[in-house]
């Protein structure tokens, strides 16, 4: 280097000639800049990712990135990439983000791996430009743009300034020539370009110092691959399109001549006008007549394919340097739609939660802090568990907070001289168990499975994520560093942090204590803060009751069902199992019998090929990898060929059998002899339990093979199964939420709900509802429950759309308070933004008023049946507890086992079973006082498929 002087700036702080930096803040992306007096002058810039070690000497021997780069981003094309490569992607509030969360991450992308010092982002104006002047056809043909994808598009650009990048727009200019006058000027004066797009006809701009690249196909396009693309320099392009036309713009060409005559035309006469004049030359008759035909159009083709260079526009090169990010933009923007990953990927993370935080692991220190805990009315508990399943799990340690920023952990070990985990939960079950004494959680029914394992009981608690599902139970999740992120604006340390590498498979046991008492302390320090913030929001929303009378009981009634769990009858299993094997080996002769050769039934592809190609049944809807072949296409194929149907069969039978007869007996615990679900309370945004681990939900009932299943459900010696199960509760609340006079009349009077809607109409007497007559009022009853459209009754009942509408204003005729419940709840919808049960069970609604027709649409569906599916929820729900409370009160041995929608099971000794059924019936019959009476079926047996026959 001679005597050439150096300086080095990082984030424009000045280091020392010798000093080996290290990169280290909030933000992922840093720029170097190397500045060399005494000689040319010459700048090399570098951005760097955070964590990276760097000597600047060493890059200043490489000499890497000699000439500063100028990045040009086809906004307008990675918008619609973005789009449509994500097409189903949506906040918690309905609002479409596919293209916000896609543009930003190809964006973040193209920054990491390119560490970019300048750049800048184009896209187009929905404006007419002069093209558009020129050919009223430009770009004619393509299809409007999606109303989901220009409510998107005010975001992305707010995301791109944030990320403190230009943004360039210019009303009546396409963002094509503002990239052609830009890469041309600064490459003219020293830059190097990188244009960064998928679009062909950009690459006409390309020369020895402006390149492109296609991050989505990972290749990048210089002078040789334009040649090896088209056959012709890059300034050679625009004629190639003028001739063969562009298809993606309407650019219409020479009809008839394609890429390999168009480069042999332009190889022999230069260019589109060279071809024109040379036209005689054309030794091709019906080429040279064509060319003589359509030589103005192939002039005007010629013309709109030509990128232009020369747009007056003022954007100097020192604007497009990159600067300091906004952060609080980002993470506001990122935070709405729920971008949590990238909020962690860029270092934006609120500040850490943190606080007085201390480890106690010897007797007298314990013994004095719980002393002090004695004067405190509420404290937060967190137990730190290692493994995913309470009743198999083991305490590691337990964090307690008793006041904002002040928490205690105490860690449990087999070192005998330190605390002990009995000894401690023996010392807290006097507070535990004082009802007048608050406990905090998060997630309180895996403690409580794991304490009563250990004898240990708790009263008096909060669940913070009941609560906040209470609050808001349409929020994505309600895990508790997203809560702390949203009500605290703080961060929770997460347990990979506590490893160095993260991504290894660890134990916590293998973690140094300290950090693992950092870790449990701040959990519930986070559940000590919110559980504050929650109670005040429930008593100003109302909330109060469904939360302390329903859910935070229906917490302990869960517990207990999870933990007694359910008896299998394990060697029907096997018997099912095999007699299954030996049905789907049946299954399979058919299926290649009626295809006519043997091929891989589960393979999509081969199917496929069978279906469409060999049978030439019609084709559906078109997927990826060609057309579709789920249940719908072949339920509506199995219409008029064999095959389909017996594919269906076949899927039907495998999937029974690999998710329960085969699964089931795997999922049996070696203590209990008994599976034991986990009833998940705060997933649903109706108010549903829905049930994991096995879903006992999902079990049919009306098929023979389903039914077969439920009779593996059993009884142990000396008790019986009891099913009760709440007939057409839906539609009784319906009649009661619409107080229509013909469903309260129909219901209180017994008659079959479906036979009166048939001969309603259908215009008969009810003596004359024949099966399918009553089969279609069923599907319109529960159809008008979920908001069904003409479109999807006209499905379900393979009607004509004007049938199936037909069939809806004849009940809206016939029941016209339904008709004006439906039409009150959606008005009050879109006034409130929320729907509720009866028993104030909010449902948020933003997305109602969305102007994107598919969006609306949803939020008003949900709108017409959360109210009632949701009250039906509250009531099985206010049931349980009732049914439990008695049971115990009672004396009762018998225990409720499974809830299944809007059935309840129970296991009864024989000697409790008639004044058990009789309580059971009492209690969910009695549970309110409604318009209708609430009728519940029982039925009871060795099994569950006697109890529910």
């Amino acid at each position: 280097m001679g005597s050439e002087k150096w300086a080095c700036q990082v984030d424009g702080v000045r280091k020392g000639d010798d000093e080996v930096a290290q990169i280290h803040g909030d933000f992922p992306f840093h720029t170097i800049y190397f500045t060399r007096t005494g000689s040319e002058g010459k700048d090399f810039l570098f951005n760097l990712t955070k964590g990276f070690v760097f000597s600047y000497k060493f890059f200043i021997m490489t000499e890497k990135n000699e000439l500063p780069t100028l990045f040009l981003v086809d906004g307008s094309n990675y918008l619609f990439r973005a789009f449509y490569a994500l097409p189903d992607l949506s906040n918690s509030k309905g609002f479409p983000t596919n293209a916000i969360y896609g543009f930003t991450t190809m964006l973040l992308k193209l920054m990491r791996e390119y560490h970019p010092t300048h750049m800048v982002v184009v896209f187009d104006l929905k404006a007419p430009t002069f093209r558009h002047e020129a050919y009223d056809l430009y770009k004619a043909h393509r299809k409007a743009t999606p109303d989901a994808l220009l409510l998107q598009i005010p975001y992305v650009k707010e995301i791109v300034r944030a990320l403190s990048i230009p943004v360039i727009e210019r009303e009546g200019i396409e963002a094509d020539d503002i990239i052609g006058t830009l890469a041309k000027r600064y490459a003219k004066e020293g830059m190097r370009v990188l244009i960064v797009s998928g679009d062909k006809d950009m690459m006409q701009l390309i020369d020895e110092r402006i390149s492109m690249v296609d991050t989505m196909k990972d290749k990048r396009y210089d002078v040789d691959a334009v040649k090896e693309r088209f056959g012709v320099a890059p300034e050679k392009v625009p004629e190639i399109l003028g001739l063969m036309g562009d298809n993606s713009d309407n650019i219409p060409g020479i009809p008839g001549v394609g890429p390999k005559v168009a480069l042999r035309l332009i190889e022999e006469f230069g260019t589109v006008e060279g071809v024109i004049e040379n036209v005689e030359k054309i030794k091709n008759v019906r080429l040279r007549e064509a060319v003589r035909a359509a030589r103005e159009q192939a002039k005007l083709s010629r013309a709109l394919a030509e990128i232009r260079t020369d747009i007056e526009i003022d954007f100097p090169s020192d604007h497009a340097r990159l600067g300091t990010v906004d952060r609080e933009s980002l993470i506001k923007l990122f935070k709405e739609f729920e971008f949590h990953s990238l909020i962690e990927e860029l270092g934006l993370k609120e500040t850490r939660i943190g606080g007085d935080y201390r480890m106690v692991e010897k007797g007298e220190k314990f013994r004095a802090f719980l002393e002090e805990l004695k004067s405190y009315k509420a404290f937060a508990l967190f137990p730190l568990f290692q493994g995913e399943n309470a009743l198999a799990a083991t305490l590691l340690g337990l964090a307690l907070a008793v006041k904002e920023g002040e928490a205690l952990y105490i860690p449990f070990t087999q070192d005998t001289s330190s605390l002990q985990e009995q000894e401690v939960l023996s010392a807290l079950q006097p507070l535990f168990r004082d009802p007048d004494r608050r406990k905090y959680f998060h997630d309180l029914k895996a403690s409580l499975l794991y304490f009563a394992q250990k004898g240990i009981e708790v009263e008096g608690t909060f669940d913070t994520m009941v609560s906040s599902y209470v609050l808001d139970p349409g929020r994505k999740s309600m895990d508790l560093p997203g809560l702390a992120r949203d009500h605290l604006k703080r961060d929770l340390p997460a347990v990979k942090d506590l490893v160095p590498g993260g991504n290894r498979p660890f134990s916590l046991a293998e973690i140094p204590r300290e950090k693992v008492a950092d870790y449990a302390c701040a959990q519930a320090d986070a559940i000590f803060r919110l559980a504050g913030i929650f109670k005040e929001k429930m008593k100003s929303g109302g909330f109060e009751h469904l939360f302390y009378e329903i859910e935070m009981p229906l917490v302990y009634v869960l517990a207990q069902m999870e933990r007694r769990g359910v008896l299998l009858d394990l060697s029907l299993f096997r018997q099912m199992s095999r007699e299954m094997e030996g049905w789907l080996k049946e299954s399979e002769e058919r299926i290649y019998r009626l295809a006519g050769e043997r091929f891989n039934i589960n393979s999509p592809k081969q199917l496929q090929m069978i279906l469409f190609e060999k049978l030439g049944l019609p084709r559906g809807k078109k997927t990826k990898e060609g057309y579709s072949t789920d249940m719908e296409v072949l339920a509506s194929l199995a219409q008029i060929h064999e095959l389909p149907a017996e594919i269906l069969a076949y899927r039907t039978l495998a999937k029974l059998k690999s998710t329960y007869v085969d699964a089931l007996p795997l999922l049996v615990n070696p203590h209990t002899g008994r599976v034991h679900t986990s009833y998940n309370q705060t997933v649903t945004a109706t108010g549903r339990l829905s049930s994991s681990n096995p879903n006992l939900q999902n079990i049919p009932i009306r098929t023979p093979e389903g039914r077969r299943i439920r009779q593996a459900f059993i009884a142990p010696g000396g008790w019986k199964l009891v099913s009760a199960d709440y007939s057409q509760i839906e539609l009784r609340i319906l009649a009661h939420l619409a107080r229509d006079e013909f469903l309260i009349e129909a219901f209180s009077k017994g008659e079959d709900i479906h036979v009166r809607t048939a001969a309603d109409i259908f215009g008969v007497a009810p003596g004359r509802v024949n099966g399918e007559m009553r089969r279609k009022a069923k599907v319109i009853n529960f159809g008008i429950i979920y908001g069904m459209s003409a479109y999807g009754l006209a499905k379900e009942l393979s009607l004509s759309q004007q049938e199936a509408q037909k069939y809806i204003d004849d009940y809206f005729r016939k029941f016209k308070g339904v008709k004006a419940y439906i039409e009150s709840i959606l008005e009050q919808a879109r006034r409130d933004g929320y729907v509720q049960t009866l028993f104030h069970r909010r449902r948020y609604l933003p997305e109602i008023s969305s102007p994107v027709a598919s969006v609306r649409q949803f939020a008003e569906r949900t709108a017409i049946n959360t109210p009632i599916q949701g009250t039906a929820a509250d009531l099985i729900k206010m049931a349980m507890v009732n049914i439990v409370r008695r049971l115990r009160k009672g004396g009762f041995a018998a225990a409720m086992i499974m809830q299944v929608h809007d059935e309840l099971v129970f296991e009864v000794p024989e000697e409790e079973l008639s004044a058990v059924m009789a309580l059971v019936k009492e209690e969910m019959e009695g549970v309110i006082s409604l318009n209708v009476p609430l009728h519940v079926e029982m039925g009871w047996g060795n099994n569950w498929d006697e109890a529910h026959g």
